[in-house]
């Protein structure tokens, strides 16, 4: 029986590339100081209740304070899930 004639596949050349810059910036600046700043707030205004013996930051909450300090500090931790 006659062999059947192979086809031969031309060879891939890939399309002629264009340099292209790419930005890689992610355009939130932002988000590290405000994370670092809710940080900060949160640990000054704890370590604030505990020198002044609970007179500041509000006297009125009393041990609130702590749970407002530690808030922040959970907000910082909730802007830090947007950081690229």
């Amino acid at each position: 029986m006659p062999k059947s004639r192979l086809r031969k596949k031309s060879d891939y050349t890939p399309p002629p590339s264009t340099t292209t810059a790419v930005k890689l910036s992610s355009g939130r600046s932002w988000v590290a100081p405000l994370m670092l700043a809710l940080f900060l707030v949160g640990l000054v205004w704890i370590v604030t209740y505990y020198v002044t013996s609970g007179s500041y930051p509000v006297e009125s909450w009393r041990n609130w304070n702590i749970l407002v300090g530690f808030g922040f500090i959970a907000a910082g931790f909730g802007v830090s899930t947007q950081w690229k």
